[in-house]
Formats: C-alpha cells, sequence, structure tokens
C-alpha cells in the first residue's frame, strides 16, 4: 500500500552557531512543520502530487525567511529575478519560469505553463505575459523586497562578490555568506504517482540574466515514475551534472538504490567539481532521502498519517 508522503527543503549551507537565538530557530522549525501539515491535509483528502507540490512551494514563496518570491534576495542591478520549475512524474510534464519580476508566485506560473502551453520554459517579459493571460497575480516588483535582503546587497557589492545564498534575518541558523536559496517540495501521492516543484529566487548581487539550475528540468527539479527530486546548492555544478536527472538515472540504468544514488551525486559528483548543496527525493516506494554535503539544509518530510518531521542541522535526526 502506498503511503502518500511529502518532503520540502528551504536551503542548505553551514550553520552560524554563534548567531543562532531559540527563537529565530523556531521559526524556521514552525514555517517548516506548517507547510509539511497543510501537505499531509491535502494528500490526506486525495490531491495529486503535482498539486500538492506546487501549493506547498506557494507557501514557501510567501514566506520572507526563505529566498523565493517575496523575500527574495537582489540582483548587482537592485532588482530581483525569479524562478520556478515544476514537473509531473507519470507523465514526464514539466513547466517552468526564469528571470520574472512581477509574477507574485512564480511556482504557479510554472504550473500554468505546464498545464496550458506546448512549451516548457518561459523567461522574462514572455512568461510574465504568460502569467498574466492565465490569471496569474502580478505585483509591483518591489514586493518581494525586505531590508533584510535590500542590507546583503550593500555588503556583498562593498565586497564585490556575488553570494551563493540568502541573508534572512538577524539570527538566521545558517550562516548567510554561505546559504544556498532556493526551496522545493517532493510529493507521493495515493494514486502512486510523483511529483516535483522547485522555485528561487536567485544569488544575491548576481550579474542580471544569470540563470541557475532551480528552473531547469533536470538539474534543479525533476519527477519522472521513480523518483521526484528537488535540489540546493551551486546552480552551476547541478547544471553540469544533471543533477536532480542523475538520481534518476543511477537508478534506472544502474540499479542503485534511492539512499545510494542520492550519496553518490551529492558526497561525490557534485564535490569533486566543486559544489556544494544537496536535495529532497521521494522514490515510488514512498522512500525519503534528505542529503547534504554542507552543515545544514531547512528540511523535513511527513507521511500521511504521521507527525511531520523536521530538521536544520546535520546532526538532527531524520
Amino acid at each position: 500500500m502506498v503511503k502518500a508522503t511529502i518532503a520540502i527543503h528551504g536551503g542548505a549551507g553551514a550553520i552560524a552557531r554563534a548567531s543562532l537565538d531559540a527563537e529565530t530557530e523556531l521559526r524556521y522549525r514552525r514555517a517548516l512543520r506548517d507547510i509539511i501539515a497543510s501537505g499531509q491535509l491535502l494528500l490526506a483528502d486525495g490531491a495529486s502530487a503535482l498539486e500538492v507540490v506546487t501549493e506547498a512551494v506557494r507557501q514557501l514563496e510567501e514566506c520572507p525567511l526563505f529566498n523565493a518570491g517575496r523575500g527574495s534576495v537582489f540582483t548587482a542591478a537592485a532588482t530581483h529575478e525569479l524562478d520556478a520549475c515544476v514537473m509531473e512524474g507519470h507523465t514526464l510534464q514539466a513547466g517552468a519560469v526564469a528571470s520574472v519580476s512581477r509574477v507574485r508566485n512564480p511556482v504557479l506560473a510554472a504550473r500554468a505553463v505546464l498545464q496550458h502551453s506546448p512549451h516548457v520554459l518561459f523567461c522574462g517579459a514572455g512568461a510574465e505575459s504568460f502569467a498574466e493571460q492565465h490569471g496569474l497575480e502580478m505585483v509591483d516588483p518591489a514586493f518581494f523586497a525586505t531590508p533584510e535582503r535590500r542590507a546583503q546587497l550593500t555588503r556583498a557589492q562593498a565586497s564585490g562578490q556575488a553570494l551563493l545564498d540568502h541573508d534572512a534575518a538577524a539570527g538566521d541558523p545558517l550562516d548567510p555568506d554561505r546559504k544556498f536559496g532556493t526551496v522545493g517540495a517532493v510529493a507521493l501521492d495515493a494514486a502512486g504517482h510523483l511529483a516535483a516543484a522547485t522555485s528561487t529566487g536567485g544569488m544575491t548581487n548576481k550579474q542580471p540574466g544569470r540563470i541557475g539550475d532551480s528552473p531547469l528540468p533536470g538539474a534543479g527539479c525533476y519527477a519522472s515514475d521513480g523518483v521526484a527530486v528537488s535540489c540546493t546548492g551551486t546552480g552551476e555544478v547541478f547544471i553540469r551534472t544533471l543533477a536532480a536527472y542523475d538520481l534518476d538515472a543511477q537508478m534506472r540504468y544502474g540499479g542503485l538504490s534511492l539512499r545510494q544514488a542520492a550519496a553518490r551525486l551529492i558526497d561525490e559528483k557534485i564535490v569533486q567539481l566543486g559544489g556544494s548543496g544537496g536535495l529532497i527525493a521521494i522514490d515510488r516506494e514512498g522512500n525519503v532521502v534528505l542529503p547534504f554535503n554542507s552543515e545544514g539544509m531547512y528540511r523535513g518530510y511527513g507521511v500521511v498519517g504521521d507527525a511531520p518531521r523536521v530538521a536544520i542541522y546535520a546532526e538532527d535526526a531524520q
């Protein structure tokens, strides 16, 4: 019997214990737990995996603690460029948008592409026009800004760096200089179908027009009839390794288990190219993995009928 399951992540990075306070940690854990619980309720009501991952990521986009949607980081031009992707496993249908700055929830735009277009990926003004045509909420780009993100841009520009992370409020449990700003969700529904979704605000002080792995099916997001994957980490390395698809290929053609394939990818292949980060994945049997090669990753999962389990640190129980 299939056990409907959801897993989510809010980015990977290194733990800054010196800046951690109990109240801030609780905010992150509560946000993860609430979103997982919401996904469990949807799954229990018979929602499809695609519906569940879309809604989970939409909620992550609405939470300014994470670098996706509201609370996204700034480019070097002090603008916002958001990316998202959704993929349904049993149909191999995918939809994605990149470099949008007026769509309140990029994951909903990606879902609209999957459902209403013969194409897979739209970018920039074309993606925004498509989203508007399909009734999605459009906002002024200022909607995505927060004082913390603007302060990070100032700091990054003073150092002359583009940061592969995002800086949340003071006391963020993950080191703001070594944190990857991506959110994602994967789910297995009661019908045995899988889906994945990934969304990001990008990297602070990046060159405008840069696109990472998050909106690219097979790189930062992938789902087949065997496994659903959402990644977070050094985008360029995840693109070069086709990380999300590589996990599926190792299982499908190499006969590896989900755990074996994920470990080989995150602990060997990504590291060999100088990358860092992690992923979440669920296979058709309901097995869940949440590996990462950094010191921490916002993560959690929940099986319908069980209490949600959330974690931040490497030593947290899974």
